[in-house]
């Protein structure tokens, strides 16, 4: 049976610039979900698979992103993209999960909720535990994690402690990649987590950064690409999106 908590990154370039791209996704195996870090759905999405609607910032608390968020059809929603390095502090966080997101989205509408997904640094673990002692009241429905490295032993360390700290939510681990320059290193790294994740009962879906033609700088290994730059899927794409378990 296919186990299905692959997300594809997918930015709002390529709907901007190859769109038809995602014609070409195999939607039939393990892919689960897709986001682009926004509030609208991608239109080539063409109801293929569930889109994954995203408060980056405060922007999309109003206008149209919020309402575009409200009237979705779509049933999970995340919440903050590393909020402690874009200056919101965990009390702003709060007030807006208990004055605005909670009572319209999970109240009204139902929709389940994804926390501020953080950093995986002292800075981003000390920012969602302070949130998550604020929200005791109203607890997220899942964990939202990055994580961004080499060591395979210290990614599954660092999912594992999360949930060790957080037990009674399943995890979406939003953005994650290897980092190392050394592309077997990379290939490895990816099969054994992908591999890890999806036979992790807590684990609820997961994104590897990312497919996309226009990577936002050189921090992700460009071994770790899932899309290069004329719009074609790379070998790790073809993996990812077909192969389960990856070998």
């Amino acid at each position: 049976m296919t186990i299905k908590k692959r997300t594809i990154l997918w930015d709002y370039t390529n709907t901007n610039e190859v769109p038809q791209r995602l014609d070409g996704v195999n939607f039939d195996g393990p892919i689960s979900s897709v986001s682009n870090w926004n509030a609208w759905v991608p239109p080539e999405l063409k109801g293929r698979a569930p889109f994954r609607p995203m408060i980056h910032l405060e922007r999309e608390l109003n206008g149209d992103p919020w309402q575009w968020i409200c009237t979705s059809d779509q049933p999970i929603v995340h919440f903050f993209n590393e909020p402690e390095r874009a200056g919101i502090s965990p009390q702003q966080a709060a007030d807006y999960w208990h004055n605005q997101v909670v009572p319209q989205l999970r109240n009204e509408r139902g929709k389940q909720l994804v926390s501020p997904s953080c950093a995986s640094d002292p800075a981003g673990q000390q920012w969602i535990g302070d949130f998550m002692n604020l929200v005791q009241d109203s607890p997220p429905d899942f964990l939202g994690l990055h994580w961004y490295g080499t060591s395979t032993d210290e990614c599954k360390g660092y999912i594992s402690s999360s949930h060790d700290r957080f037990p009674n939510l399943k995890i979406i681990v939003s953005e994650i990649a290897s980092i190392s320059r050394d592309g077997g290193e990379v290939y490895q790294f990816t099969k054994d987590i992908c591999n890890w994740m999806d036979d992790t009962e807590y684990i609820f879906e997961y994104g590897f950064f990312g497919c996309m033609k226009h990577m936002p700088d050189d921090f992700v290994s460009p071994a770790a690409r899932l899309m290069n730059e004329d719009g074609s899927f790379t070998d790790l794409m073809w993996k990812y999106m077909s192969d389960q378990p990856i070998n």
